[in-house]
C-alpha cells in the first residue's frame, strides 16, 4: 500500500505547480512578443485601456460571485502584468523578477508585525502603521497613493479611509449624518436661490462626499452598493420593456410604474 504524501510534501508540490504555471506564461509571452504581429506592436499606452477593461470584467465577476469568471479574469490580468514587464525588459528598464522582488520587499517592510517585533491590536493598527511606513518611505502625503484616474466615488472613499488613519475623522456616525443633512440643506438653498450652475454642482458634490463618508461609518462600500442598485434598476426596466403591451413612448408613467412593481415582485 502506497503511503500518502505528508502535508509538507503536498505544499512543495503545490508551490512547484504554481511556479511551473508562471514559467509557462512567461515563455508564452516571449513567444507571442517575438512571433505574433499584434503582440509585437503593443505598448504600455496601447495596453492601458485593455487593462482597465479587464479590471472591470473582474469586478463584474466578483459581484456575480462567479468563481470561474474570477479565475478567467485573474488570468487575463496576470497576462497584462507579464506583458508590461516584458516591454520594460525590452527597454532595459526592469523585468518581472525586479517587479516581484520590489513588491515582496515592500510587503515585508510594511508588515513589521509579521516579519519583525512590532505588536498590533487588530486591523486598525495595521492600517495606521501601513500609512505611517509609506510616509517614512518618502511619500509626501498619505493621499499621494490615491490614483488621479480612479472613479470619483472610489477616490472619495479611499481618501477618507486614508485620512482617517491619522485621526482626521468624525467620532461617530451620528455626527456624519448631521453633516449629510447640513450639506443637503446647502444644496437646497443653492437650487432655490439665484446661484450659478457651478455652485449647485459644488453643493451636490458635497452631499455625495458626505454620504460616502456616512457609508464608510456603516461599513458599506458605496461603489458596490450603487452598482447593485444599477443592476436592480436595469433588471426591472428590462422587465418593463419585455412586458410592455405597447411602445414605451405611448405608455403613461402610471402604466410603466405598474409593470415596475411587478418587476420588483419577480426579483424578490
Amino acid at each position: 500500500m502506497t503511503a500518502k504524501p505528508n502535508t509538507s510534501e503536498l505544499t512543495v508540490k503545490n508551490l512547484q505547480d504554481k511556479l511551473d504555471a508562471f514559467a509557462r506564461l512567461l515563455q508564452i509571452m516571449d513567444d507571442l512578443r517575438e512571433k505574433c504581429p499584434w503582440d509585437r506592436k503593443q505598448t504600455f499606452e496601447s495596453l492601458r485601456n485593455l487593462t482597465i477593461e479587464e479590471t472591470y470584467e473582474l469586478a463584474d465577476a466578483i459581484l456575480d460571485h462567479d468563481l470561474d469568471g474570477i479565475k478567467e479574469e485573474i488570468g487575463d490580468l496576470m497576462l497584462h502584468m507579464v506583458f508590461y514587464a516584458k516591454i520594460a525588459e525590452e527597454k532595459q528598464a526592469w523585468d518581472i523578477a525586479a517587479a516581484l522582488h520590489a513588491i515582496c520587499d515592500k510587503l515585508v517592510q510594511r508588515h513589521p508585525h509579521v516579519y519583525g517585533d512590532l505588536k498590533v491590536n487588530g486591523e486598525e493598527d495595521v492600517k495606521r502603521n501601513w500609512e505611517q511606513l509609506k510616509l517614512q518611505g518618502g511619500k509626501k502625503s498619505i493621499l499621494e497613493g490615491v490614483p488621479n484616474s480612479l472613479p470619483a466615488m472610489v477616490k472619495a472613499w479611499r481618501m477618507q479611509q486614508k485620512t482617517a488613519q491619522v485621526g482626521f475623522e468624525w467620532e461617530n456616525a451620528e455626527q456624519v449624518w448631521k453633516k449629510v443633512e447640513e450639506e443637503i440643506g446647502e444644496l437646497r438653498e443653492a437650487v432655490k436661490g439665484d446661484f450659478s450652475q457651478e455652485k449647485k454642482e459644488d453643493e451636490f458634490g458635497d452631499v455625495l462626499f458626505s454620504l460616502i463618508n456616512y457609508a464608510r461609518f456603516l461599513n458599506i462600500e458605496p461603489e458596490t452598493a450603487l452598482e447593485r442598485v444599477n443592476r436592480k434598476f436595469k433588471q426591472r426596466f428590462e422587465y418593463i420593456e419585455a412586458n410592455a403591451p405597447k411602445d414605451l413612448n405611448d405608455m403613461s408613467l402610471a402604466e410603466m410604474d405598474a409593470l415596475w412593481n411587478k418587476a420588483k415582485k419577480v426579483g424578490e
